[in-house]
């Protein structure tokens, strides 16, 4: 599709790998800058940006239009690129990117975000191998934003943060899939809470 990264989304390296056992790398310092550097140009074109990114993604991974009830018989790109439901969707995806972004260094604040999402993402039926298709389809549609400015180093810094925040919501997901099985079990089905007070 023009972007050298557009099949990453498969590799383990951008998050598939990741079975929730072990946390992702968050990124360094100077990556970090890089990436809040870098943002402050993104920003300025989110709702293209986010367009580009969905309408990639259903390019490149048709079967995520499943999980959106509105796109999923809509084969002509054109109608998708123009389309104010997939923009309004695009802009709370950059929304939640600025807020990570925002979020950095304060690890705790962007854990429960990225958790959060991850849970209401069980909730749209959303599996969490496309978690890190996004991530991948971003990096491709603000390239050529970024022009001479994007690097490999910058490049990683995006890869390290998207492994990080999707690493973080697939944990989410997984709670809240745990919990929600656990709830349809039928009382005589559930695990027997033992007093273990003396």
């Amino acid at each position: 599709m023009g972007c050298a990264i557009s099949g990453l989304a498969e590799k383990a390296e951008f998050g598939e790998g990741n079975t929730g056992d072990t946390a992702p790398a968050h990124p360094s310092e100077d990556q970090i800058q890089m990436i809040k550097e870098s943002w402050k140009v993104i920003r300025d074109d989110i709702a293209k940006v986010g367009i580009i990114m969905f309408v990639r993604l259903f390019e490149t991974h048709p079967e995520c239009k499943d999980v959106f009830f509105l796109f999923r018989d809509v084969e002509d790109l054109e109608r998708l690129r123009t389309s104010r439901e997939l923009r309004a969707h695009g802009l709370r995806v950059m929304s939640f990117i600025e807020k990570s972004v925002a979020r950095l260094e304060q690890l705790d604040r962007l854990e429960a975000l990225a958790r959060e999402l991850g849970k209401s993402h069980y909730h749209y039926n959303a599996p969490p191998k496309y978690f890190s298709y996004v991530g991948a389809e971003f990096i491709c549609a603000v390239q050529p934003i970024l022009k001479e400015r994007w690097t490999a180093e910058l490049e990683e810094a995006w890869k390290t943060m998207f492994q990080y925040v999707t690493g973080l919501m697939k944990q989410g997901y997984q709670e809240e899939r745990t919990q929600q099985r656990h709830l349809t079990l039928s009382p005589k089905d559930r695990p027997e809470k033992r007093n273990t007070a003396l």
